[in-house]
């Protein structure tokens, strides 16, 4: 995609949170250009693991790592990606607050790609960051249902 037919950040906001897990995550767009991402995910008190300390479950740290990376490679491809390979890092405790996630492609393939996102606490602090593998091999048209 060109920045000409690039999706607005409202466009893709709006495809995004078409999925329950990602309306659940209270995800907003905040920006978003050609290979690059930034959403915000809204503070949920589902998401601590130890009540006692406070802080977000690592799982939910995983997910935004691979949605950041993932909805990098849309700005691209125009459609959501499988991933392939998902690795993650985690370098604090995330405690309540919202998160901001940065998602940017590193390399755009034909079949493979490979992204990457930061993951950042309400005050700006690096708690999690990852790479993932995507397929990014044309989509195939699903086969219609047959008829019996």
């Amino acid at each position: 995609m060109s920045e000409a037919t690039l999706p607005s950040a409202q466009d893709i906001e709006a495809r995004l949170r078409r999925g329950p897990f990602h309306e659940w995550l209270g995800l907003k767009v905040v920006s978003v250009s050609e290979g690059e991402i930034e959403l915000c995910a809204t503070w949920r008190e589902e998401w601590v693991v130890n009540p006692e300390k406070g802080y977000t479950h690592g799982g939910i740290l995983a997910a935004l790592v691979d949605l950041a990376a993932d909805w990098a490679l849309v700005t691209k491809t125009g459609r959501g990606v499988p991933t392939i390979d998902l690795r993650v890092d985690y370098h604090r405790a995330a405690f309540r607050g919202d998160l901001t996630v940065k998602g940017k492609v590193i390399k755009f393939g034909s079949q493979v790609s490979v992204s990457e996102a930061q993951v950042f606490d309400k005050d700006g602090k690096l708690v999690a960051s990852g790479r993932g593998a995507y397929s990014t091999a044309a989509a195939t048209p699903t086969p219609a249902p047959a008829r019996t």
